[in-house]
Formats: C-alpha cells, sequence, structure tokens
C-alpha cells in the first residue's frame, strides 16, 4: 500500500472528487486535489510522490502505470455523495480516523499557544475557545466551533457505521 512516513496511505484525487479530499483530510489523510489536471499529469505525479489514485473516471483504470501496479488506484462510485464516498473509501481500504488535517489545503494541524489567536480569532470565538490550531501549510487558523463539532460528528457516525 502507498505509504508516508506514519505507514498511512496519502491519496491523490481525479478532478472530480474535490469534495471527498476534503472529507479524507478532515479525516486525518493527506489528500492532494489539483482542480483541472490532466489524467497523464495526476498518473505521473501520483507516481512521483508515492500516492494511490481515487478516480470517479473508469477510463483512467486502464493506464498503464496502473494497469501494471506501479500506481495503485481505487475507483470511487461518482454518483455517491461525499460522505457516501468517504464512507466507501475508508471501508473499501479499511481506514480509521487519524488526526484531522486541514480540509482545504491538506497540511498538518499544529496547536498554538492561545494568546497567539488574539489579534486574529473573532471576538466569540476566541472567548470561548481554549484551544487553536494552525495550519502549516496555508498557515489558517482554526478552532473548536459548531462547524468543527458538525464535521466531527459526521466522522464519527462514518467510523461507527
Amino acid at each position: 500500500m502507498t505509504t508516508d512516513k506514519d505507514d498511512q496511505v496519502r491519496f491523490f484525487c481525479d478532478a472530480m472528487l474535490g469534495g471527498l479530499a476534503r472529507w479524507l483530510r478532515a479525516a486525518g489523510y493527506d489528500a492532494e486535489y489539483e482542480y483541472g489536471i490532466d489524467d497523464a499529469k495526476l498518473v505521473r505525479k501520483a507516481r512521483e510522490t508515492n500516492r494511490m489514485i481515487l478516480t470517479s473516471d473508469g477510463p483512467m483504470l486502464l493506464r498503464r502505470l496502473i494497469k501494471q501496479g506501479h500506481v495503485r488506484a481505487l475507483y470511487v462510485p461518482g454518483q455517491m455523495g461525499k460522505l457516501d464516498q468517504l464512507r466507501f473509501v475508508m471501508k473499501s481500504l479499511n481506514l480509521r480516523l487519524g488526526k484531522s488535517r486541514c480540509m482545504a489545503c491538506g497540511g498538518e494541524l499544529v496547536e498554538i499557544p492561545r494568546h497567539e489567536a488574539a489579534s486574529e480569532a473573532p471576538p466569540l470565538a476566541f472567548r470561548h475557545s481554549k484551544t487553536f490550531w494552525r495550519c502549516t501549510r496555508c498557515h489558517k487558523l482554526l478552532w473548536h466551533g459548531t462547524h468543527w463539532d458538525r464535521v466531527s460528528d459526521k466522522l464519527h457516525e462514518i467510523q461507527r457505521q
């Protein structure tokens, strides 16, 4: 299986699975997505970066590097909703929830001292949140709020199924 330094599968989602990439990141997986990427370039980049391709494009699976086993790929039915796609991938690959990543870019989230968020966090969020995180890639500030709670609830529901 394609793995990173932590023996965790890493993904490259095709052009039709951008929403799935965001949910995989929330579930703790390194999932790349590049809008409008050509199939040949996607396969080449997946091979170069040691990633499994997730695709809802059947002909993608007929590409030489995939057929010969140089690049792993999983067909994800495109007619499914994003959460059903996530459930399908997690079940197909026997994945467990990990430490959430930035849903926007996939960067790792690092806890920062609360005082460092004071000038950037909305006043209400700063008042009610004790812990803040910063994405190591896009530098977005995150905290546990209602959105985080909804995402977490959906992820745990998928894990239970």
